[in-house]
């Protein structure tokens, strides 16, 4: 039987169904699950916290959803090495429900994903995410290849990797930073950080490898139709782009 992946829909999640379908076109099991049903979460094998505005984003993002019943199997689910992969509002849920940057303290969390910089307003901008870690530090981003170029879609206004100067000495000694930003020929400086970003960071992996957490959104760039460059006679409807994630996560799950 295979795996079974579920995404989890939030009261305010907006990114359900692009992150639903892509799991599937990538050859995954995949299934909604909402609030309501939050008891049947304990019987999936892995999971994908989608982007959105979860509890309207009140206090910081992701700071209610993570205290939500959901995330009782969700959190139960990771420390016992299941899969869980979160996008954009779903990276800020993982890192506000102390899930990364190295699964400290349940609830504590030590960094978050919070207002951009130096403007503090919405951005919506093409980007690159660079494989910072070797791939196979998760079995997410073991079928990616050494410093792969994830093509996405940054679209937040809280997406500022911050967190004090001991704890991102912590996420670079403890090989947490799992993506940067980067230019299309992938070399990295500011001017490829779309938000202010500490250390670049556009994404982050816990220490057991089993949790990752992107701010960029690779399902926004993850079929042919997305391009404007594609080629005639394509089927537009094909996973390409940012979909290489999303098949090595399905990959993960099949091994």
């Amino acid at each position: 039987m295979k795996a079974r992946i579920a995404v989890p829909v939030f009261p305010g999640t907006n990114s359900e169904e692009e992150t639903l379908r892509l799991l599937r076109d990538c050859g995954g099991t995949a299934e909604l699950v909402h609030w309501s049903d939050a008891a049947k979460l304990a019987a999936f094998d892995a999971f994908v916290l989608s982007g959105g505005f979860a509890y309207e984003d009140r206090v910081r993002a992701g700071a209610i959803a993570a205290h939500d019943r959901m995330m009782d199997a969700v959190i139960e689910s990771a420390r016992a090495g299941k899969l869980v992969l979160g996008i954009c509002n779903g990276a800020q849920i993982l890192l506000e429900a102390g899930l990364l940057p190295g699964t400290g303290e349940i609830r504590r969390p030590t960094a978050a994903f919070t207002r951009n910089a130096p403007e503090p307003h919405f951005v919506c901008r093409h980007v690159y995410m660079k494989l910072a870690v070797p791939p196979e530090r998760s079995p997410i981003t073991a079928a990616l290849s050494e410093q792969a170029l994830v093509p996405a879609w940054a679209a937040h206004a809280e997406g500022r990797l911050a967190a004090t100067g001991e704890h991102l000495e912590q996420i670079v000694d403890g090989g947490h930073l799992a993506f940067v930003y980067a230019h299309p020929d992938g070399s990295v400086d500011a001017a490829a950080v779309p938000n202010g970003s500490a250390l670049g960071c556009a994404g982050l992996v816990n220490r057991e490898g089993n949790v990752l957490a992107v701010m960029p959104h690779p399902e926004r760039d993850g079929w042919e139709f997305n391009h404007l460059q594609r080629r005639r006679h394509e089927d537009v409807l094909a996973p390409s782009g940012g979909s290489i994630l999303f098949e090595s996560f399905v990959k993960a799950l099949e091994r």
